[in-house]
């Protein structure tokens, strides 16, 4: 794992586990520093929220942004906008895709990303998930020839292979553009990710790594691209008081042609973040510290698989998912059931209806699409769970416990 834990594992007796019970809130985030809360005051008593209000001289806190997350992530270029979805449709606009297209995706992923598809008026082709949880290169292949763009989604915090993705993608002439949604501060090998890919797009709504409630980030070598971005992103002719930005020039052949459709990052939302892109790198470590009790705990439980994950994926555990294969719609209710009687908060993928935040390919009935067998049988079985960084190492033990010992009850019962 490419980040070490900050804090021993905690192993606790299994027998304390049976009649414990977990109190604590899986929507509850870390509060916002008061470096966070500061610059945001300062913002606030300047009144000048809006990204181009600047005084003479002054650079807003979103150019900021912009420099300091593409020098993070050794981009060119980057561009702060609205929400993580934003950014998503954004870069299909950019990128030239158009009503009609069709664009290859994952299986599994969530809403934002068929529907940032739909926004632009394409189609999506969904490709297969494998039992690791990422995207099925086989399919992939196998589906090449039906679109000249594939929107990755590094869905729950899942890296494929991406030098094997990268290598299909260029033979056929697709163009990636990456949802980071859940990947900000993951690698594969030693690159980034969304550094792949033509274009990388990232989230900062509150259930990701750094927190504006709402926001997002995308990021790009290619100037025509980031061009089209910020104008589609609502600068108006304002584009030069942006930094991380290819230069004026660049503009002059886009800034008429390209439609205006704000989605502007202001600058609270940059202010409050800036100081939590300063600790991204130590607040991925405590998620994988957390994400590896609660591995630790679960793993070997009878009945329940957990994810494989490659050595040269250097993931961030915000959450963690695992599979209950070929276990009936019923029992893995129960499951679910008997963890929250607990206090416990498992999402199920496998269930008819969309639930919250819960839905797959089959609940998006805006696009048609085939059935697929392969990934309806993982999804099946597939358990997803949320890992706040508002839990403590024993916190994790503790809930590692409550699963361990609740899928062993409904499966001894099998």
């Amino acid at each position: 794992m490419f980040f070490s834990p900050i804090d021993p594992p905690v192993s606790l007796p299994h027998e304390r586990f049976m009649a414990e019970r977990f109190n604590g809130s899986f929507t509850q985030q870390e509060a916002i520093s008061e470096e966070a809360i500061e610059a945001a005051v300062r913002i606030l008593r300047s009144g000048r929220l809006h990204r181009y209000n600047v005084a003479d001289g002054e650079v807003g806190e979103t150019a900021l942004l912009e420099v300091e997350f593409a020098q993070k992530v050794g981009a060119k270029y980057c561009l702060a906008v609205a929400s993580g979805g934003y950014a998503l449709a954004t870069a299909l606009r950019a990128l030239g895709v158009r009503a009609g297209d069709k664009v290859l995706t994952n299986a599994f992923t969530l809403a934002p990303v068929p529907g940032s598809i739909a926004a632009v008026g394409a189609e999506p082709i969904y490709v297969d998930v494998t039992e690791d949880l990422v995207i099925d290169l086989e399919d992939l292949e196998a589906k090449a020839d039906q679109s000249r763009f594939l929107m990755l989604s590094h869905m729950r915090g899942h890296i494929c292979d991406m030098d094997a993705l990268m290598a299909i993608c260029q033979s056929r002439n697709i163009t990636v553009v990456e949802d980071c949604a859940h990947t900000m501060g993951a690698k594969w090998g030693e690159r980034w990710s969304g550094r792949f890919g033509t274009v990388g797009c990232y989230s900062t709504q509150t259930y990701k790594h750094i927190n504006s409630g709402e926001g997002g980030l995308l990021v790009t070598d290619d100037p025509e691209v980031m061009a089209r971005a910020v104008m589609l992103s609502g600068s108006y002719m304002l584009y030069e008081r942006h930094i991380a930005s290819p230069a004026p020039e660049v503009f002059s052949k886009i800034r008429l042609e390209t439609p205006n459709m704000s989605g502007r990052m202001d600058h609270l939302r940059a202010a409050i973040l800036r100081p939590q892109l300063d600790q991204l790198d130590v607040q991925c470590r405590a998620w994988n510290a957390r994400y590896s009790a609660i591995e630790a705990g679960i793993s070997g439980t009878p009945g329940l698989t957990t994810i494989k994950r490659e050595a040269r994926e250097h993931f961030v555990g915000s959450s963690i998912q695992f599979l209950l294969k070929n276990w009936s719609s019923g029992a893995v209710r129960e499951v679910v059931s008997r963890c929250a009687a607990r206090g416990v908060e498992l999402k199920w993928f496998g269930a008819s209806d969309p639930v919250g935040f819960t839905s797959t390919y089959k609940s998006w009935t805006y696009a048609p699409h085939p059935t697929l067998p392969k990934s309806d049988a993982v999804l099946a079985g597939l358990i997803d769970m949320r890992i706040p960084l508002t839990f403590s190492l024993e916190d994790c033990a503790t809930i590692a416990g409550i699963i361990r010992a609740e899928v062993g009850a409904v499966f001894q019962n099998l």
